[in-house]
């Protein structure tokens, strides 16, 4: 725990010094959700207040736009020699890998809590009860331990800080192709499969069920069984691709 508290603040201070991770994580969010309610938004047929729909998947947005930070970090400390500098010190190997990890989460809960406060202030008004909170919080967090060890095990399998930063445009680019922005059934023929059948539309449908007050029993369990295995699937592949590349 003592290592992984160093590599953490380690990490954290690479964050801040980093102007365009920031902008990803925090403030692109915050840029999108003004121009989906202010420019697009009136144009899609949403019953009620469309802020009330577009806030969970901006949610989920938010957590995918850090991830990019995330897979350059990672794998720069692959292939700028660092990790070679780390084995012959006192450092638990495993640290290095759950601090990006927890860096990327805190991370996360910064860009979340910025893009909840200006939801609030453009109109958004859930009707969530305190242990439907809970459970958001809950979905919150498993959706950005998941999807952050995803990236992790990426950036390590990408051969160079260039073809990292390109390994989560996926993870980036899926919750445009869901429930985030319009509901899914009134999209097209393929892409409607498409969006129903992904990982991020019932977690998208889980999470503004949870903040409207809605039933989402169904949904909470594909979205949390999509978050384990994707969570089990980095966890494994992470450690297995670090061990034969440190």
């Amino acid at each position: 725990m003592s290592n992984a508290t160093t590599m953490l603040g380690r990490n954290f201070k690479h964050t801040l010094r980093n102007p365009v991770a920031v902008f990803n994580a925090v403030l692109f969010p915050i840029v999108l959700l003004l121009m989906f309610v202010y420019v697009i938004g009136g144009a899609f047929d949403i019953a009620g207040n469309y802020i009330d729909y577009a806030t969970p998947g901006m949610v989920v947005l938010t957590i995918c736009y850090g991830l990019s930070a995330t897979a350059l970090a990672v794998n720069s400390d692959m292939t700028k020699g660092i990790i070679n500098r780390f084995k012959v010190m006192d450092i638990s190997r495993s640290a290095v890998l759950s601090a990006h990890v927890a860096a990327s989460m805190l991370r996360t809960v910064i860009a979340i809590s910025a893009i909840i406060g200006v939801a609030l202030v453009l109109g958004f008004r859930p009707a969530a009860s305190f242990s439907e909170w809970l459970g958001a919080i809950g979905l919150i967090v498993l959706v950005s331990f998941a999807t952050t060890w995803i990236t992790v095990a990426l950036g390590l399998a990408a051969k160079t800080p260039e073809s990292a930063g390109m390994v989560s445009v996926p993870l980036v680019m899926l919750p445009f192709l869901s429930s985030a922005i319009v509901p899914a059934e009134t999209m097209g023929a393929g892409v409607r499969q498409f969006a129903e059948y992904q990982p991020f539309t019932p977690i998208i449908e889980t999470l503004r069920g949870l903040l409207t007050g809605e039933p989402v029993a169904s949904k909470a369990v594909v979205a949390v069984a999509w978050c384990a295995g994707i969570a089990l699937v980095g966890y494994v592949w992470s450690l297995s691709t670090f061990k034969k590349r440190a």
